[in-house]
């Protein structure tokens, strides 16, 4: 498993890292990455535009969800398959809302294991490809002063705020009081996201002020490039989701 983790990710990943850096003129580590990002977000791109639908229309049907919960409350069974008929019906996978997680977890610690490498080494000929120039060594200073190789606090502080944002601009807006059980986020469902909405932002300041400043500087750009994928599917959603359902209208008591 280990070999094809290092054949698969690892090696790609640093050689591309190497061979950016070589034709940057300024060999700017923290251009390298940011070229390192968009690579991998345009490899990730179906995947987390697949969960980022599902996320969005799991969060439509909310409302339809609380009344199945509420209707089959004494039957379980009945309720496992009512849902199972929504999530058909709309064509909603609730586990695709999961995959960029966990697809893009291997690339976060193959480009950790990569950047770690990468910095410390004095010989890069042992991961290097036959066709790749080894620079013999990469500097770890980004404009001029920002040493990759380090923790930053403000990188890592910038980086939970953009996880924030990214959370929130997924987080819709709470309905009124007096909408009653069929109202949108809800229950469960509403304290859960609240959960991940701050915790995630606080663990990435954590690990931030704990790991290289080029991974920070990676997740950073990397969830900055996830929120501009989060507007362009919502600014070009199509008509007939669930969201356009006529009983369902964000914000105010349906009569």
């Amino acid at each position: 498993m280990t070999d094809i983790f290092h054949i698969v990710l690892y090696k790609p990943i640093f050689n591309l890292l190497v061979a950016f850096y070589n034709i940057l003129p300024g060999h700017d580590l923290g251009v390298v990455i940011l070229l390192l990002t968009i690579v991998i977000r345009a490899i990730l791109y179906p995947f987390t535009g697949a969960s980022i639908k599902a996320q969005k229309s799991m969060q439509e049907l909310q409302p339809k969800l609380a009344e199945i919960n509420e209707t089959y409350k004494s039957e379980p069974q009945k309720r496992a398959q009512a849902m199972m008929e929504l999530y058909k019906t709309h064509k909603v996978n609730p586990l695709t809302s999961c995959l960029p997680v966990l697809i893009q977890l291997p690339f976060l610690i193959a480009l950790f294991l990569v950047l770690r490498d990468g910095i410390a080494s004095t010989n890069l000929t042992q991961n290097l490809y036959p066709f790749i120039q080894n620079p013999g060594q990469l500097s770890p200073i980004s404009l001029g002063f920002l040493d990759l190789s380090k923790p930053n606090y403000v990188l890592a502080v910038l980086a939970g705020l953009a996880q924030f944002w990214q959370a929130k601009s997924m987080t819709r807006k709470q309905p009124p009081k007096g909408a009653g059980a069929g109202a949108k986020d809800e229950s469960m469902t509403a304290v859960m996201n609240k959960q991940m909405l701050y915790m995630m932002p606080v663990l990435t300041v954590i690990l931030g002020f704990r790991f290289a400043a080029g991974l920070t500087l990676y997740w950073f750009l990397s969830t900055a490039l996830m929120v501009v994928q989060q507007w362009f599917i919502s600014r070009n959603d199509k008509p007939g989701t669930p969201k356009n359902d006529p009983k369902v209208i964000e914000g105010q008591i349906v009569s």
